[in-house]
């Protein structure tokens, strides 16, 4: 069967061979036992739903051997026999062009060199999944094939409910991923409902088709570093950051520092995934000694060094042992997926990977302890930097949440509202005043032809606009226009593309529209192909997220996520291609809500009107959000916005002096 028909096949009638389990894949931990003899059997009867009864005596005891063997039902007997990568879109079938850019998305979600375990369709921080199973993903698939543009296709948590009636300017697809009532939000709740098979973690822009590999992440690293060096006022070059994780986000950390421009230590527990970051360039030098390591980094920091080096093994003793041979580090933080501590997110010391593996799956009462203990640890060795002049910050992957959760030293000595830790997170010293309050954040696109030409094509467009841009842009976000036109111009020679032909800057609403426009018109006029936009979710108004994208909100709002579920019902009738709402996300289960989009690009003039009225609306709820949280650099930016926009009327806070408080 050609490719085309395998995806038209969908559910092969047909039971097509048991395929073996391929070691060399880097694989998701077995997930704990949770589920109870009845609940097995509910879990069984939810997966053999997809399929015909002539053939459910012989997948039951298949499905119940992949229950006990891994806590999921992956079904890994109908993963596809052809290559999952980004296509160029004339290569998929189907009647709307829409839809066929949203399989070219998906598939580039599961792509070997994308996805961090990518036979259970998971693409990053350990539990983000685009499906549950392979049944989904061939269901799906062939809906994409067969809709119009007068059909939405209804996502239930990686589960197709089908195609319904709509129109042309609706959504072609409206996703939501563990929407669970807020009692049924605890870590163990997820365990349980995605054993079940009715719900999954979708994180931010894996379950909604729209992650574009480490690049989407190298881009607001480089940023956060860059900001950091800037704030304990040094040259990054010569200076050494030190931090952990490897996987899908995490694995941008070294090559953002590469082009920041100091010397990057990242620890990593997981040999396969260090292979993969090695092999592909994301870092330089792989040392699996601690002494090695000490007098490699010397020798680095000496000669000024710009060198990211990958450390096998635990990230605790690189900061205990740095600290015992005196090696001063000047940016610290964390990237492993704490989000997710105790099913494969974060490793404990003194075990090996694999003794790890085996006490998460078998012991997890223990692997809880060990991972707590590990955390005190971690924390107390940070603590011991700082105390020299470190500057440790969260990388909104949960670090401090969890490290208090365990009993760890991190919480501030005089706690206010909104600053309960000792060290605060880069939203709330970084991103957030520097760039969300503003309106920046991580606009991307993807050239659906798959051509590199495009790709360059749409960079010299986007560096084109931004300097016209720049010209005339206000003093306040002079650095954050300099900084994007210094990154899109060293794009290509970075070479950040992994999979897909797609791209990433951070822009406000005017930058966004101006280079959407700008690609519209080159569409039209045939000098590039469809583009697809999006942006992930980790942006101005797309997620609430109290310790990491909402942190930087102090009038005691930042527990709602009203912002998030606006931005996502705003887009869905302003022009989005697709929308998506998620629970969980970067920073946990229960833990915050995230919307996102995407939107197909094709030169006609309807695109041109749903591109300016969403874009505009996806950055400016945002905005006017922190704007009446009294941010000052948002109370700007929605001024500024109203100058240019005489529809939009944003109501303005009244500040309160602090002496008529006290």
């Amino acid at each position: 069967m050609t490719f085309q028909e395998q995806i038209l096949e969908g559910i092969p009638a047909h039971l097509p061979a048991v395929k073996p389990y391929e070691t060399h894949i880097n694989h998701a931990p077995k997930r704990k036992e949770i589920l109870t003899d009845e609940e097995k059997k509910l879990a069984l009867k939810n997966a053999l739903r997809y399929f015909e009864a002539k053939h459910h005596a012989t997948l039951l005891p298949e499905f119940k051997e992949e229950l006990e063997k891994y806590g999921r039902i992956y079904m890994y007997r109908f993963r596809p026999d052809y290559e999952m990568k980004a296509r160029a879109i004339s290569e998929y079938p189907g009647k709307s062009e829409q839809a066929k850019a949203i399989m070219l998305m998906i598939q580039n979600n599961l792509d070997y060199a994308v996805a961090q375990h990518p036979h259970e369709l998971i693409t990053y921080g350990g539990n983000g999944a685009v499906f549950q199973n392979w049944a989904q993903y061939r269901l799906t698939m062939k809906y994409l094939a067969e809709m119009t543009n007068e059909q939405t296709l209804v996502m239930y948590s990686g589960h197709p409910m089908g195609l319904y009636p709509s129109h042309e300017n609706a959504p072609r697809v409206v996703v939501t991923n563990g929407m669970m009532i807020p009692n049924y939000s605890k870590p163990d709740d997820w365990e349980k409902f995605n054993a079940l098979g009715v719900t999954q973690y979708g994180q931010m822009t894996a379950g909604s088709y729209m992650y574009i590999g480490p690049q989407g992440i190298v881009h607001g690293t480089t940023i956060t570093v860059l900001n950091g060096f800037r704030k304990i006022k040094k040259n990054p070059c010569g200076g050494l950051f030190v931090t952990s994780g490897l996987g899908g986000m995490s694995g941008a950390q070294p090559k953002a520092g590469t082009i920041a421009g100091c010397v990057t230590v990242c620890a990593e527990v997981n040999p396969k995934i260090t292979k993969i970051r090695h092999e592909q360039g994301w870092i330089h030098e792989v040392v699996e000694d601690i002494n090695l390591l000490v007098s490699r980094v010397r020798k680095a920091l000496e000669n000024k060094e710009v060198v990211s080096i990958a450390y096998l093994g635990n990230v605790v003793d690189v900061w205990e042992q740095f600290d015992k041979e005196g090696l001063h580090i000047d940016l610290g933080s964390d990237q492993t997926s704490l989000h997710n501590p105790w099913a494969g997110g974060y490793y404990p010391t003194d075990f090996s990977f694999e003794e790890s593996n085996e006490m998460m799956a078998n012991n997890p009462e223990q692997f809880k302890i060990e991972v707590q203990k590990t955390l005190r640890r971690h924390a107390a060795a940070i603590n011991k930097h700082t105390a020299k002049g470190t500057y440790f910050f969260d990388y909104g992957n949960a670090f401090l949440l969890e490290a208090s959760r365990a009993g760890a030293d991190v919480m501030a000595e005089n706690p206010t509202l909104g600053r309960e830790f000792k060290y605060p997170s880069y939203v709330q010293d970084i991103m957030g005043p520097m760039c969300f309050d503003y309106g920046f954040g991580p606009f991307r696109w993807v050239c659906a032809s798959n051509s590199p030409e495009d790709l360059q094509k749409t960079d010299d467009i986007a560096c084109a606009v931004l300097e016209e841009m720049m010209k005339n842009s206000p003093e306040e976000i002079q650095q954050q226009m300099a900084d994007n036109i210094q990154w899109i111009k060293g794009a290509q020679e970075n070479k950040l593309v992994v999979g897909s032909q797609a791209r990433i800057l951070y822009a406000d609403a005017e930058g966004r529209i101006k280079i959407a426009e700008a690609f519209n018109q080159a569409i039209a006029k045939g000098e590039i192909g469809p583009v697809v936009l999006g942006r992930d979710h980790h942006d101005v108004s797309g997620t609430d997220s109290p310790y990491r994208e909402t942190s930087n909100i102090y009038d005691g709002s930042r527990f709602t996520a009203d912002m998030a579920i606006h931005n996502v019902i705003g887009d869905s009738f302003r022009g989005a291609t697709w929308v998506s709402i998620h629970n969980g996300g970067g920073v946990g289960w229960g833990e915050v809500i995230n919307g996102g989009f995407g939107m197909v690009l094709d030169g006609s003039k309807e695109a041109s009107k749903r591109l300016e009225m969403m874009l505009f609306w996806d950055v400016n709820n945002g905005i006017s959000r922190r704007s009446w949280a009294r941010n000052e650099g948002a109370i700007f930016a929605i001024k500024r916005a109203m100058e240019t926009q005489p529809l939009l009327k944003v109501t303005i806070p009244n500040i309160v002096e602090d002496s008529l408080l006290d």
